[in-house]
């Protein structure tokens, strides 16, 4: 059985979501984010990083969200969740993950935490206003990609659309929200 190391709406909830679509058992184990529980010792033992989430299998140990759900479609091949190796269609796949998880995510993470990224604390409302700019830009894209389709890889569903519902409703609050776009309103 596995267990998933998660906060609510955190960057757990795309390996969450994962591991209820392959029907894996799991636990859920909460690290309380209010409490900085992902800064104890006994957390930076499982997971050096001090983030959320971590992933248990028997003796393996894996951190970060797309490297989890990458781990449980390669132990559960039959989900059919990633595309077959050597395909056109993983490829794709490829491309949107590190798009959805190296771009928007970490464009979203100067969005949500600008006072991390400047010395100057007047100057956080700007750098979110920007990246909420640059951010909706990137949706804009995603939504002109999703035209005539109902999912990234087409008529697919994939680990790249539980990425996509999972920033987009973190991204909710923005002026022009990523479900008010024509195409990503159908996600």
């Amino acid at each position: 059985m596995y267990q998933l190391f998660y906060f609510p709406r955190n960057a757990s909830w795309a390996p969450h979501i994962l591991l209820e679509e392959i029907g894996a058992q799991f636990e859920l184990v909460l690290v309380d984010r209010k409490s900085e529980a992902q800064k104890s010792s006994d957390y930076l033992k499982l997971n050096p990083t001090g983030r959320i989430p971590t992933l248990i299998d028997g003796d393996q140990v894996v951190f970060e969200s797309a490297a989890i759900c990458l781990h449980l479609c390669e132990a559960h091949s039959s989900s059919g969740l990633v595309p077959d190796t050597g395909t056109p269609e993983r490829t794709l796949f490829y491309q949107w993950l590190f798009y959805l998880t190296g771009s928007i995510q970490s464009e979203l993470m100067l969005y949500f935490y600008p006072e991390k990224h400047t010395l100057l604390p007047e100057h956080a409302a700007s750098i979110s206003a920007v990246h909420e700019t640059r951010i909706t830009e990137m949706f804009a894209l995603i939504d002109k990609e999703l035209e005539g389709k109902e999912f990234l890889l087409g008529d697919r569903f994939s680990v790249c659309d539980i990425f996509l519902f999972m920033l987009s409703h973190w991204a909710s609050d923005f002026a022009h929200p990523p479900l008010a776009f024509q195409n990503l309103g159908k996600v």
